[in-house]
């Protein structure tokens, strides 16, 4: 069953396994997962869809197949003449830059509106997940990961620097410009499950493949939308907002955005059914 809201896509499997979650699984198998030119729209509309659908209270992302929750950028597809990185005929190199310059941005802003989600979206990792797979875990709110996954900031092996998102997002998942970061980043060298979770780049390894990860992911979401929606993603919008922000900033974000959501009704459900020893429910939000 897919969202009311959401139309059929062709890359892009989406359903809902259960109620309040959304499982968006990226459909090309057959290229490992890799990305290209449909893929990318087709992603910034679901996720802008499910940002504001009231039914979504968690989103989890995983890749079809055994072999790769996402190999990255389709580089076939990229050294095609009519791609905007190998494109010809320009007047000079400005003409260029500008053209180039956009399509960064262009597709800069498909990862962002990943990270934008207003619900949480939590990465379930497997296989392969090579450059775009970086980028698009380190934009998600939580991930997890199967012990078998292999990781790697590839850019570097295909002659440029990150430009999507890795290079901003994942110092932030990892604790800062360190050592380690700079090391993945510069080799382009693969890493495991083990390092990733030992740097912070996941939360989670679960052992025994891809179907205990998806099942792992799928309890960890149902729990996560039986909370408050107005405290969940109020919760993931004060964090998101502390970065970069000092201390007393954040502070007065935080009560700016409490004095309206502190009226809610879940803050009296929440507290009775704890005297109660009662689950509590909530409206849609």
């Amino acid at each position: 069953m897919a969202p009311r809201n959401l139309g059929k896509y062709q890359f892009y499997n989406v359903t809902v396994p259960s109620e309040n979650v959304v499982h968006v699984e990226i459909n090309r198998p057959q290229k490992l997962n890799a990305f290209f030119g449909p893929m990318w729209w087709e992603l910034k509309d679901i996720f802008e869809k499910l940002s504001v659908d009231p039914e979504t209270r968690c989103v989890l992302l995983s890749g079809a197949g055994d072999r790769a929750f996402t190999a990255g950028l389709d580089v076939e597809d990229a050294a095609k003449p009519d791609n905007a990185i190998s494109a010809g005929g320009f007047a000079d190199p400005s003409r260029k830059a500008t053209v180039l310059r956009r399509h960064i941005l262009e597709l800069q802003e498909v990862i962002s509106t990943v990270a934008r989600c207003a619900k949480p979206v939590v990465a379930l990792l497997h296989g392969y997940t090579y450059g775009l797979g970086i980028d698009l875990a380190s934009a998600c709110d939580i991930r997890f990961c199967a012990a078998d996954t292999k990781f790697c900031v590839k850019e570097v092996d295909i002659g440029l620097a990150a430009d999507v998102g890795t290079l901003s997002r994942l110092p932030k998942v990892a604790g800062g410009v360190t050592s380690w970061v700079k090391e993945v980043s510069l080799s382009a060298r693969p890493f495991s499950a083990e390092e990733a979770e030992k740097n912070n780049l996941v939360s989670r390894v679960v052992a025994g493949g891809k179907a205990e990860l998806i099942k792992e992911g799928l309890e960890f979401a149902k729990y996560l939308a039986s909370k408050s929606p107005v405290a969940v993603q109020g919760t993931k919008n004060i964090l998101d907002a502390a970065w970069g922000r000092t201390v007393e900033d954040n502070l007065n974000y935080t009560a700016v955005w409490n004095q309206a959501m502190l009226q809610s009704t879940d803050v009296q459900r929440a507290i009775l059914s704890g005297l109660k020893k009662k689950t509590p429910t909530f409206e849609k939000l």
